[in-house]
């Protein structure tokens, strides 16, 4: 068995571990997969150490914020994978989808009073720490969280980073070290387990598991549910396989173009990753040993000194490491802040000199404004801006360069930077499938000045970054994109 590092697992409370009962119980919440998984690595240890047999709960609220058809078909599908995954292991996969709001109330507790120990997930973003901090109070077992976010553990860095280039700096001075300290690629590879013959029987009279109908993508059990059903499912398909597809085929064709066409809408030059990241169903790790194994790569080529350049710390080619700086230096920037500041969400977190402009020029005047409604529905007098509003909507994902246009200029049209803020996230957090995660509130925020310094000054934006739609579609080739999606965008709602 490899050991977790210890700076990855935290307890949430003071409670016993029971070593006289039943199984080890792993509550899967974010790191939805059973690769390259610190959290089922942690949990098969500890059921290896005391003989037991592993449980995998894996449960899908209904009354989560946006909860629609959107997002439970996607973690769905993850489901089905994790299913197929662990039918041939000694674990107990227990699939749970609440049918009514409140109906998987209990769940936890009545599985963890047969559990010696409860593992979860560490996720700092959305409701997660606090269903996990209540679940703590309330459970009388030790109930541990494991950090399997990204390449820096959550609890090394002492201190939120206000900028990219600190951050960067941080990773190349710890790279080496963690990079040697990588979950494994199959946690039940090689380990010896029990397996529990079957669940309490008065937990599965009262939460039976998932109908497999319903994993394997039927409508109409989806349409039961008390969820958001005007926003339908994405055109692409959640779940670990479906995330190692799309992976494998950016590595290994487009990866070599990243740097000159990850910023070109009408290019598939991105790797479409963030919606499986958020959900757990492929791993940082995972990527990162793929890349680096692909690239030959090797410890020596990394870097030395801790510059905080962008390129040529660690050893790769051009585009691995313009992608390397994405993944890890960017995606990570916002989970520091989220674990870091609790206030990450809000308005008051922007740095000093941003909410001092912002506030400074909110009552200059505004050529439009619109209400969200308007907004969502993608009915403004800017195609741009609607090709983009269109593309979240109907796809569930939208480009990474035209969501900084998308954020600027939600800012010129609001009356108050405030409620630009409520807007973005509104509408992101209920169409992409990237939302409500430490990205996306990252993008908000580097909207607002985040990340950001201060720019010559000017009207609405005072000295935050501007961007307008016409210099956009200077720079990049926008006609066939909004050809695509500004057409059909104002009347996605009328259908």
């Amino acid at each position: 068995m490899t050991a977790v590092p210890a700076i990855r697992v935290r307890a949430v409370n003071d409670a016993p571990v029971h070593d006289s009962r039943s199984f080890v119980l792993y509550w899967m919440i974010a790191s939805r997969r059973t690769r390259y998984n610190f959290g089922l690595q942690h949990a098969v240890n500890l059921a290896a150490e005391r003989r037991l047999p592993l449980v995998v709960l894996e449960a899908l609220e209904c009354d989560y914020p946006w909860a629609s058809d959107r997002l439970h078909r996607f973690v769905l599908d993850g489901m089905k994978d994790n299913a197929a995954a662990l039918a041939s292991t000694p674990v107990r996969y227990y699939p749970y989808v609440e049918p009514a709001s409140g109906a998987g109330r209990g769940l936890l507790e009545a599985l963890a009073r047969h559990a010696a120990a409860v593992v979860t997930d560490d996720y700092p973003c959305f409701f997660l720490p606090r269903l996990v901090q209540a679940a703590g109070e309330r459970l009388t077992v030790r109930l541990e969280q494991v950090d399997s976010n990204g390449l820096v553990p959550l609890q090394e860095p002492g201190i939120a980073f206000p900028s990219a280039y600190s951050f960067r700096r941080f990773v190349q001075r710890h790279a080496r070290a963690h990079l040697e300290a990588l979950p494994v690629a199959d946690p039940l590879d090689g380990v010896v387990l029990p397996r529990l013959k079957q669940l309490p029987e008065p937990v599965l009279k009262r939460w039976p598991p998932a109908d497999p109908a319903l994993l394997d993508g039927d409508g109409a059990a989806l349409a039961a549910l008390p969820i958001d059903h005007s926003v339908p499912a994405a055109p692409i398909s959640g779940g670990s396989a479906a995330a190692r597809s799309a992976w494998k085929a950016f590595l290994g064709s487009r990866l070599k173009h990243y740097p000159a066409d990850r910023n070109e809408p009408e290019q598939p030059g991105t790797s479409g990753l963030s919606p499986y990241l958020h959900f757990g169903h492929i791993s940082t790790h995972e990527i990162l040993a793929d890349l680096l194994k692909a690239e030959r790569w090797t410890p020596r080529r990394l870097g030395e000194r801790a510059t905080g350049e962008r390129s040529g710390f660690w050893g790769v080619s051009e585009g691995a490491e313009a992608f390397l700086d994405q993944l890890i230096t960017w995606r990570e920037l916002g989970f520091n802040m989220c674990a870091r500041r609790p206030d990450y969400d809000r308005y008051e977190s922007l740095p000093e000199w941003a909410r001092a402009t912002l506030e400074g020029h909110a009552g200059d005047p505004r050529p439009h404004t619109y209400a969200l409604s308007t907004l969502e529905q993608a009915r403004t007098h800017d195609r741009l801006w609607n090709a983009a509003q269109g593309q979240l909507v109907r796809d569930g994902w939208f480009h990474n360069y035209m969501r900084m246009l998308w954020g600027k200029k939600i800012l010129e049209w609001s009356t108050h930077p405030r409620d630009a803020l409520n807007v973005m996230v509104e509408l992101m957090n209920k169409y992409s499938l990237d939302g409500r995660d430490p990205n996306s509130y990252s993008g908000y925020f580097w909207t607002l000045g985040r990340y950001d310094r201060p720019w010559p000054e000017r009207p609405i934006f005072g000295k935050i970054r501007c961007m307008t739609s016409d210099s956009t579609a200077r720079k990049l080739s926008v006609k066939k994109y909004v050809a695509e999606y500004a057409a059909e965008a104002g009347t996605l709602f009328d259908r």
